[in-house]
Formats: C-alpha cells, sequence, structure tokens
C-alpha cells in the first residue's frame, strides 16, 4: 500500500518543517515581545509604530508577505541574508517572512498577559525607583509570560501549520512534497491522510505539553 512513498524524502520534508517552526517561532517570540513593549511604552512614537505594524501585519495574508520575501526583497532589492545557493536564501526569506507575521500575534497575546499584572505592582516598581525598561523586565513581563502560555501555545501550532505557505516560494518542507506526491501518483486520499497524520504529530503533542505547563506556570491571584 504504501510502496509509491519510496523515492520521497518524507522524514526529509518535515525536518524542514520542524526547522521552519523552530526558527520563526524563537524569532517571532523575541520581535513579539518587543513590539509588545512598543505597545505599552509610555513614548508615543514607539507605542504608535508597534501599534502600526500590528495593525497592518495581521491583516495582511501570509501567502502575500511569504511571496514579498522572495519577489520584493530577494529579486528586487538583492537581499539574500547572507547565503549562496538559492534553497537557503529562500528558507531564510520564508524564516524572515513568518517572524514578520507571527509576532504580531504572539505580541498580541503577550499585550494581554501584561494587562492582567495588577497596576499596584507597576506603581510600588516605581516607588522604589525602577525605570520603564527595569519595570517591563524584572516586574511585568516574568507575570505577563507565565499567564499567556496557552495562547501562545495556539499561536505556536498556528505557526506550524502556517509553515506549508512557504512551499510558495519553493521551501522543500512538508506541503511542496504532498503537492509533487499528488501530482505523480494516483492515492490522493492516501497522501493527503499521511501528511494530516504528519501535521497531528507535530501538533498535539505540543498543545498538550504547553497546555501541562500552563497550568504550573499559572499566576495565583
Amino acid at each position: 500500500m504504501f510502496d509509491f512513498l519510496e523515492g520521497y524524502d518524507l522524514l526529509g520534508a518535515f525536518w524542514v518543517t520542524v526547522q521552519l517552526t523552530v526558527y520563526s517561532a524563537i524569532g517571532s517570540l523575541i520581535w513579539g515581545t518587543l513590539l509588545a513593549a512598543m505597545r505599552v511604552s509610555p513614548v508615543p512614537l514607539m507605542r504608535g509604530f508597534g501599534t502600526a505594524y500590528v495593525n497592518i501585519v495581521r491583516n495582511i495574508p501570509l501567502t502575500v508577505i511569504i511571496v514579498f520575501t522572495s519577489l520584493g526583497l530577494f529579486q528586487t532589492l538583492n537581499v539574500s541574508l547572507g547565503a549562496d545557493d538559492f534553497t537557503t536564501i529562500n528558507f531564510r526569506l520564508a524564516v524572515l517572512g513568518l517572524i514578520a507575521y507571527t509576532s504580531a500575534f504572539v505580541c498580541e497575546a503577550l499585550r494581554s498577559g501584561i494587562n492582567t499584572v495588577p497596576i499596584g505592582q507597576v506603581e510600588a516598581a516605581r516607588a522604589i525607583g525602577l525605570n520603564f525598561t527595569q519595570t517591563l523586565r524584572l516586574i511585568v513581563l516574568p507575570q505577563a509570560f507565565r499567564s499567556v502560555v496557552g495562547p501562545l501555545a495556539n499561536v505556536l501550532i498556528a505557526l506550524t501549520k502556517n509553515t506549508t505557505v512557504a512551499a510558495a516560494i519553493g521551501v522543500a518542507e512538508a506541503a511542496l512534497l504532498m503537492r509533487e506526491m499528488i501530482e505523480n501518483e494516483a492515492q490522493l486520499i492516501l497522501i493527503s491522510a499521511i501528511f494530516a497524520v504528519g501535521f497531528i504529530c507535530l501538533t498535539l503533542p505540543t498543545g498538550l505539553f504547553l497546555g501541562w505547563v500552563a497550568k504550573k506556570v499559572a499566576v495565583k491571584r
């Protein structure tokens, strides 16, 4: 039944998907945290930039962003992100596009966590002489992260599924291989089932584990 899988690097394709997810998740967490800090910043310019970025980027289809990284950044502006071969360039551009898009959702999830921190703690931090950056880093963000493990888990699962869009610029991940297999083999239902199970194996354990972590680290109020 599964003889048609010979000649296809199924594990390699899902490994690329995992790499896309991990690199994009790390970048999105960093950039999303900075955006969240901007959104609650007392500086109007930073607050305006963070708000504009989130509202604009999250309303642009991810496919448009990914295609722009290839056509706009690479082919028009010759941005190669330090890579020489076409495969590596496309992979890095896909990661950049996923970070740009996902960080907007990370920002909003984290901002909701920031809003759960009692204002009295912030006022107390300022009363003992902590500035905005110190208050955010030492008091607010540690509690905010503990409050939004669940929402961030949902963002990570969505990111894992969104990596399929990278196939639009030729990144050899699972969705691109599935399309190739469907074109070459007369096994549409079986191929679709195989890849569906593959993504379930990636996302379900992640959701269960982070759900358990969310219960363990939840802030007791």
